[in-house]
């Protein structure tokens, strides 16, 4: 469902008139947000709250930042930057605005929030959790590396700040194999967490044995765990010709049978660069909507799985929490924790700044 926003607000920013919000549509309908569920009337409705943020984040100093799964009228409606999380990680970190509304899941928000010390950081939805984030503990980090001494731990950021605290360097699913590598270089074993099924497809890329060289953990996304192999013979029958792309959180035998697996950067560039009769994009559904967008003359064929995490978040709350934030939607993370979480994500940054 999409958005429905209220009208007025405490924040002192005056209602629209008819005609800005005409502008507003225009606007919105030029960034592609159009297609099923953004008829004129309900465009409107949107419209009249996306005008309204973009001039309560320019009067309150504040930047929106929204993962690629976010809501179609949040990423090319409000927000001022957009992108994967180690993307999202770079430009929230080189901010000058000092408040980011995260539109997001909270383990993104606080990796904004640890690399952006003495800035508000607001999380409009406070329940956004993580599936994968949520699988592992900081106490369960420090068990493994008490079993499998002097290996380093290599952490997916997809997992909350004292885990982060706990590991040597994070990845995402766009620098993974590269600083691993760079790893392995130096280590013949790594602990990698706490996805599974992507340290599986990464034990495979780079030819290691998962459970001996590549210590998992048995953590996975409930969006990505859904996706069956089976489904990819049926749309092949469907759509000859067909490029099927998967994100790198799908089961090992999945990823077999696709034509490429990656995150969500990969999967776009891999869209931009190669024709094909259709792209199937096997990930949360906020991805094709954005995926849709950027290229109106390329089809997709929807293959995907809605995130409940994600789409927790919608315009009215982003407004919520610029206009009056309420204590669960700011983020904090303790002096102790983000030093060391940010010393293992500025290890990610030098690792894949170096190549």
């Amino acid at each position: 469902m999409k958005a429905e926003p209220a009208e007025g607000g405490r924040d002192g920013v005056r209602e629209p008139t008819q005609a800005e919000i005409g502008e507003e549509v225009d606007r919105l309908s030029e960034n592609g947000v159009a297609g099923p569920g953004y008829d004129e009337p309900a465009l409107e409705k949107i419209a009249a709250l996306t005008w309204r943020i973009s001039r309560l984040k320019e009067e309150k100093n504040a930047v929106i930042a929204a993962h690629v799964y976010q809501r179609l009228e949040v990423i090319r409606g409000v927000a001022d930057f957009t992108g994967d999380s180690y993307r999202l990680s770079l430009l929230c970190a080189g901010t000058p605005a000092e408040k980011i509304v995260f539109c997001g899941v909270r383990f993104m928000a606080e990796t904004a929030a640890i690399l952006n010390p003495g800035k508000a950081v607001y999380l409009p939805a406070p329940e956004a959790g993580c599936s994968l984030a949520e699988s592992i503990s900081a106490e369960d980090v420090r068990r493994l590396k008490a079993q499998h001494p002097g290996a380093p731990v290599v952490a997916y950021i997809n997992t909350a700040a004292e885990v982060k605290a706990e590991s040597d360097v994070i990845v995402t699913s766009s620098n993974a194999a590269s600083i691993l590598k760079k790893m392995f270089a130096r280590h013949p074993r790594v602990i990698f967490l706490p996805d599974e099924w992507m340290g599986r497809n990464l034990a495979q890329e780079l030819g290691k044995e998962a459970g001996v060289e590549m210590i998992l953990w048995e953590g996975k996304c409930v969006v990505h765990e859904g996706f069956k192999e089976a489904d990819v013979d049926y749309y092949r029958r469907l759509y000859p010709g067909a490029k099927i792309l998967a994100h790198s959180e799908c089961s090992p035998a999945f990823a077999r049978r696709v034509d490429f697996i990656g995150g969500t950067g990969d999967m776009m560039r891999f869209i931009e660069q190669r024709e094909a009769p259709h792209y199937l994009l096997v990930t949360e559904c906020g991805f094709g909507d954005l995926a849709r967008s950027r290229f109106p003359r390329k089809q997709f064929v929807p293959m995907c799985r809605l995130c409940p995490y994600m789409k927790a978040t919608d315009l009215r709350r982003i407004y919520d929490a610029l206009a009056d934030p309420q204590p669960d939607q700011i983020v904090r993370v303790g002096d102790s924790v983000a030093v060391r979480a940010r010393r293992a994500l500025e290890k990610m940054f030098e690792l894949t700044d170096n190549g």
